[in-house]
């Protein structure tokens, strides 16, 4: 008793912030603004007069939107929480790394991965390995060496494995050297770890693939059903034009619908896998537009985007997709920047044309990608360091520059820093 009905609505939110709200006046002393700005954008507003079946119509409506959403909200939160256990191949490697350390009787040894041409990726460790073993001469190691997978060769002290993807280093005693039935029953031992990660990895990618289908599926589903209403704004927003609306409000809503229109379309697109739409794309306008996209959130204001572009660049893709795949590198960036709070945040975004490929590179200063999960962060539900992370953006991205014919990978420098090669588009004919 007392309250009007802003006040009611104000201490509703102290208890549910996401309840819909629908307000029923025959006049009001506050513009719709204001109402909006203290109740929030799920409120509704409705003139009397009105007829019964008008208000059961917009309960319903409401309660129908309510549920949708909070099933979006669960079944995101699902997926986010969805990751194939790691822990088995991690215990594989390091039981594999014992068991050779011990058996060549050294005990500093190094299993890691190669990144890119000249950087290892250190992944497990025994004894002070830094101290022993310069990782730059391992690199270089790697990429003069023709050393085939499950193979073993030694090289002055050092003992070099390769096991599918992972490289081994381990130091001798000086001087020492493995005789000849040592090695060849380390390499028959290394034959079988080679066999037992290649399972452990294609369990792991089964698992994966089976998620994927599933959680694609329910998506698919539920953001077919939500894309009507999203596609209905524009027709909406049009009578309410025709009726005297603030058109400033309403453009930007047209324009929030038609961001979550292409957002819909596009992962339908990539669970259906719908063929690219080609065309002559412009790299400055793409990346423009990926921009725009992405200052849309609040929290890119802070933070300095950098950008350096090759004039006259060309792509032959689909633009949608194209602008995605950016606009989601900006955004990830973007979430990293504000939750680890970085001070100064940067993201730089640098394109230019090598021999008939065009490279945009996509970096920040944040704190680079955990070593965990930087070999397979293009993996479905692999996500770190976001607080709204799904694991799914970037499976996606990457769907989309193989789609085109190109190449996506990460490095840390120190931050992450993702390379995108496309092939240019040919030069137009006169």
């Amino acid at each position: 008793p007392g309250w009007d009905g802003l006040e009611t609505a104000l201490k509703i939110r102290e208890v549910d912030t996401k309840a819909e709200i629908i307000i029923i006046t025959a006049f009001s002393d506050r513009s719709i603004d204001e109402i909006i700005e203290k109740i929030g954008q799920n409120v509704g507003y409705h003139c009397k007069p009105y007829a019964t079946e008008e208000i059961l119509q917009l309960a319903t409506k409401a309660v129908n939107d309510y549920n949708k959403l909070r099933n979006l909200e669960r079944l995101i939160a699902i997926i986010s929480n969805i990751n194939v256990s790691k822990s088995h191949l991690d215990s594989l490697l390091q039981n594999i790394l014992d068991q050779l350390a011990m058996y060549i009787g050294s005990d500093m040894a190094v299993l890691g991965k190669l990144v890119k041409l000249d950087t290892y990726q250190q992944l497990l460790l025994i004894g002070s390995v830094e101290n022993q073993i310069n990782v730059s001469r391992l690199s270089a190691i790697i990429a003069s060496s023709n050393i085939e997978e499950e193979d073993v060769i030694q090289v002055d002290e050092l003992v070099f494995v390769k096991i599918d993807d992972y490289y081994i280093f381990a130091a001798l005693k000086k001087e020492q050297h493995l005789k000849t039935e040592k090695l060849y029953l380390l390499k028959l031992f290394v034959q079988s770890a080679g066999k037992a990660v290649k399972n452990a990895l294609m369990r792991e990618a089964m698992a994966r693939e089976e998620k994927l289908s599933a959680v694609g599926k329910a998506l698919g589903m539920l953001i077919h059903d939500l894309r009507t209403p999203i596609k209905s704004l524009p027709i909406l927003t049009s009578a309410m034009r025709e009726d005297g609306a603030s058109s400033e409000w309403l453009d930007m809503i047209d324009m929030c619908g038609e961001q979550a229109s292409e957002i819909f379309d596009d992962f339908l697109d990539f669970i259906r896998e719908t063929p690219l739409t080609m065309q002559r794309v412009p790299v400055t306008e793409l990346i423009k537009d990926a921009i725009e996209l992405a200052n849309n959130r609040s929290e890119i204001k802070d933070i300095t985007l950098a950008e350096s572009i090759e004039p006259g660049l060309f792509l032959f893709g689909d633009k949608s997709k194209l602008k995605r795949v950016v606009m989601n590198l900006v955004s990830n960036a973007v979430d990293v920047l504000k939750d680890r709070r970085i001070n100064q945040p940067t993201i730089d975004i640098v394109a230019k044309k090598i021999k008939d490929e065009v490279v945009i590179k996509i970096s920040d200063n944040g704190p680079g990608i955990p070593a965990s999960i930087i070999g397979n962060l293009f993996d479905a539900f692999v996500t770190s360091g976001k607080s709204n992370g799904t694991g799914l953006g970037l499976t996606i991205v990457k769907q989309y520059v193989e789609a085109h014919g190109g190449t996506i990978t990460i490095a840390n420098n120190p931050g992450a820093e993702f390379t995108i090669t496309l092939p240019a588009a040919p030069h137009e004919v006169e």
